[in-house]
């Protein structure tokens, strides 16, 4: 063995110490604090697409163009990667070692590049049919139809650049790294305000195109998703050099445990794009619907997925190292603790907001985006959407928690059957639901297929002993914290109604049904000791915080 490879098992063993002895909370604070910036620039993207795009068909063309990359990035790049090849790279830098578990991400790596960059060829040539399959509804209206056309060639390309990246960011979470993967969507929703904020300029530069067709006007905003992947892989890369775990670029070819890890993506990709799958359902079938339905539920569900980002998806990320490990040390008995501990922490989060955006949607999107294009109509509309997907807030949430242990007990099939379930559930429902509450019921249908995946992820994994009833009995005490909630916001919105004639009137009923609400949640907390320990540190003790 030579000097080089010693010193470089030696790094391996102190990062494997230095990882184990870090808590999960802790790796929920760092990826969630990310998130919650991620989210923050997000909404201020949103913000000023919502004052410059409005929710007409300029909106609804570039959502679409949008939505396709990041479909793909779901099945084939982000989801599928981090729960296919991070199981597979523990187990294996586990029982051989960190260059073994380095050598097959040099593999994936340059058949992720190979095989994507092939697609998105092929896709540039067929874009017309592309887009006519994700929204048949376009083909009746010529100027959104061709410039999503236009739109999603620019934004395509973007497809092997974060499969790239998911490729990199999962190396760097297995080594219990997370600042990287968790930091590079702040660059996206930069890129994206920036790209908006040149819509002016584009208008005066190109205002004859614009005339024939006003649907073009989001072109800029297109073009920054490609500048973004370029400054996404440049930050990936800075992180994997600082822990010396750059991926090599060889030859492609396919190893004994490259070709096991394929077969675990598939199903992984279709399992980790159920519910991106049913969000797709929603966008094909509101294309059927008015102009401005795409852009009301976009809206509706950015603010729902704030929880989903901040808290579930947070904690899926730092779950699937920890249980990768336990099951490759074969100790799955381990798992129900680990479960727990992040049932506690998702109740904590998700039911109080659950309640909220259901109880004060209106407020919300008047609030964050009843300003500039975005109409009175376009609030009542996207907080319809809003207070439908919040409904499955809670479910969503407990999906990502439980999600990562079938994924580390190598199960990504019965993921797979899962999501089918769901998607299936889905498009029933919707069919049926969008006849009676147009846009609403997409969303209502979406948040009724979440609970049904939760139903069948929590009886499998009870049934396999990787939980226990303690895992739901979790939920009691937050639930009643919650209501204490909603109790207070509706005592507030009836009692302190704000003059439509005050300037800025929606924001400050925002401010003071957000406020009130959680300060409201915080003492029922703090009453119950259900406060997490980062909270609770900060205020007065009454109990010992469980």
């Amino acid at each position: 063995m030579t000097n080089k490879q010693t010193s470089e098992e030696r790094r391996a063993a102190i990062e494997d110490k230095a990882v184990s002895g870090r808590s999960l909370s802790g790796a929920f604070q760092e990826i969630s604090i990310l998130t919650a910036i991620s989210r923050l620039f997000g909404f201020i993207r949103d913000l000023v697409f919502a004052h410059i795009l409005g929710a007409g068909a300029a909106a609804d063309a570039f959502l679409l163009a949008f939505k396709l990359p990041n479909l793909f990035r779901r099945l084939t790049a982000e989801g599928a990667m981090t729960n296919a090849f991070l199981p597979a790279f523990s187990h294996l830098r586990q029982s051989s070692g960190r260059s073994s578990a380095l050598l097959l991400a040099a593999e994936v790596q340059i058949l992720l590049l190979v095989v994507l960059s092939l697609v998105v060829v092929v896709a540039e040539f067929f874009m017309p049919a592309v887009i006519m399959l994700l929204a048949p509804g376009f083909a009746d209206q010529a100027d959104r139809f061709e410039a999503a056309v236009t739109m999603a060639r620019f934004t395509f390309p973007y497809l092997p650049m974060i499969s790239l990246v998911a490729l990199w960011a999962a190396i760097t979470n297995a080594h219990d790294r997370f600042f990287g993967g968790a930091a590079a969507p702040i660059i996206m929703n930069l890129a994206l305000i920036g790209g908006a904020v040149m819509v002016p300029v584009f208008t005066r530069l190109d205002g004859q195109n614009l005339a024939d067709n006003p649907a073009l006007l989001a072109l800029p905003v297109a073009i920054s998703v490609i500048f973004a992947g370029i400054c996404q892989m440049l930050l990936m890369q800075r992180m994997l050099g600082k822990i010396g775990a750059r991926p090599k670029w060889v030859r492609p070819h396919i190893s004994p445990a490259g070709r096991k890890m394929w077969r675990a993506f598939l199903p992984a990709a279709m399992g980790a794009g159920g519910l991106q799958l049913n969000l797709l359902v929603d966008t094909i079938l509101a294309s059927f619907l008015p102009v401005g339905s795409i852009a009301w539920l976009y809206y509706g569900d950015r603010v729902a997925q704030l929880p989903l980002g901040v808290i579930g998806i947070a904690l899926g990320t730092a779950l699937l190292p920890r249980l990768s490990r336990i099951e490759a040390e074969g100790k799955p008995a381990e798992i129900a603790g680990e479960i727990e501990g992040a049932m506690r922490l998702a109740a904590f989060f998700a039911l109080p907001c659950a309640l909220a955006v259901v109880m004060i949607a209106e407020p919300i999107i008047g609030g964050l985006f009843g300003r500039g294009a975005f109409r009175d109509t376009d609030v009542s509309a996207a907080a319809g959407a809003l207070a439908a997907y919040g409904i499955g807030i809670p479910a969503f949430v407990f999906m990502k928690v439980m999600q990562p242990a079938f994924y580390a007990a190598g199960q990504a099939g019965t993921v797979l059957r899962i999501s089918l379930v769901a998607v299936l559930i889905n498009i029933v429902a919707s069919l049926a639901l969008m006849q009676i509450f147009a846009h609403v019921g997409l969303a209502l249908a979406t948040s009724l297929s979440a609970y049904c995946v939760l139903a069948i992820q929590i009886w499998l994994l009870y049934r396999s002993g990787r939980i226990n009833r303690m895992v739901m009995v979790t939920i009691g005490r937050p639930l009643m914290a919650s209501l204490f909630m909603a109790l207070t916001l509706y005592i507030l919105a009836v009692s302190l109604p704000i003059p439509t004639s005050l300037p800025y009137h929606q924001i400050w009923q925002l401010i003071i049904l957000v406020g009130g609400g959680g300060l409201a949640y915080l003492s029922a907390g703090w009453y119950l000791s259900i406060l997490p320990a980062g909270i609770s540190a900060r205020l007065p003790a009454r109990r010992q915080t469980r």
